[in-house]
């Protein structure tokens, strides 16, 4: 009778353990990854390094490594237009899954080095991920939006006039507040002075803004230095689940 009771207890164990593998394999994340291609951006050293740091990022996630989750769809666009509000083409996870880190920078290269002196429209960008969220099914689940900028909106002046910038306090993320949890907003690459009025000013209710300033991107590349097996490299993952990834706070910020 003790024999029995053994083993049925040991059976629950294992069943109840691979239940519970099973729900942490689960992919839940919708990634979505926006490039600035305005010209104040674009004309920067630290556009190319952005397209090479998204290589490592996508790769990293798309393969689950290091303890980066791994997304259950991914979206990638532009972010900027020759017209307010102008909707750009999301590419989706087949794009990238199946490319080596050099593929996955390749083809960041080739979609978005256009030059053009482009708006830098985030609240298009916000509302277009709105709609797709809603199209694909993928309320609910966590949301990361991760941007490579230099941060400052860009809209048009009017007929014959240049760009002007956008307030901060009229940057509208309303859009992505209920679409789930957990929304996280990510822009890397901006100055101090931009990412601080990223945080102080951006209105929000739900909405986690996280920045990461230009020169504390630079660190990605020390993780790279004598080490050309990223399949084996941990530093850079941990780099990057530690000052990218880092889970934001709420604070609400009211217009």
């Amino acid at each position: 009778m003790a024999h029995r009771l053994t083993v049925l207890l040991l059976t629950t164990l294992l069943l109840g353990s691979g239940c519970t593998a099973t729900q942490q394999d689960e992919a839940r994340l919708s990634l979505f990854v926006g490039v600035d291609v305005s010209g104040s951006f674009t004309q920067t050293p630290h556009f190319k390094d952005s397209l090479r740091f998204l290589s490592y990022y996508l790769y990293g996630h798309l393969h689950g490594i290091g303890g980066l989750e791994k997304p259950r769809a991914l979206f990638v666009g532009s972010i900027g237009g020759d017209t307010p509000n102008e909707p750009q083409a999301f590419y989706p996870i087949p794009a990238f899954e199946r490319k080596s880190a050099r593929e996955i920078e390749a083809k960041l290269t080739e979609l978005f080095s256009a030059k053009g002196n482009y708006l830098t429209d985030f609240n298009a960008f916000f509302q277009r991920i709105s709609e797709t969220v809603r199209k694909q099914n993928l309320v609910l689940a966590p949301i990361a939006v991760l941007i490579v900028t230099d941060g400052i909106p860009e809209v048009s002046g009017g007929k014959g006039l240049k760009t002007v910038q956008l307030p901060y306090e009229k940057l509208d993320v309303s859009s992505l507040e209920y679409l789930a949890r957990n929304v996280t907003v990510r822009i890397l690459y901006p100055s101090p002075k931009v990412a601080a009025e990223w945080e102080r000013k951006v209105p929000r209710q739900r909405v986690r803004i996280w920045p990461v300033e230009a020169q504390v991107m630079g660190g990605w590349r020390e993780q790279l230095e004598n080490r050309p097996n990223l399949e084996d490299e941990k530093r850079l993952w941990k780099w990057i689940r530690d000052i990218v990834d880092h889970r934001a706070r709420r604070q609400a910020i009211l217009s």
